[in-house]
């Protein structure tokens, strides 16, 4: 399944969201997200599973990219 994950980019950081970013990861399950990310010190949002239709409309975002497991 593929999820999207709204961050900041510090972990300290109050979420401001003109200074909220995402991306997208592949992955059994959120718990995977959060552990694989846990690493690179962002301030995690939320994390959403994207079902087939919002998956769709987020492909066609020039930013859209999918970081794996």
């Amino acid at each position: 399944m593929i999820y999207k994950v709204l961050y900041q980019e510090l972990s300290n950081e109050i979420p401001v969201r003109e200074r909220t970013a995402s991306l997208y990861y592949e992955a059994e399950t959120e718990r995977q997200v959060r552990e694989e990310l846990a690493t690179r010190n962002l301030n995690i949002e939320f994390i959403q599973p994207l079902n087939d239709a919002h998956l769709d409309y987020e492909k066609q975002s020039a930013h859209f990219e999918v970081e794996n497991v």
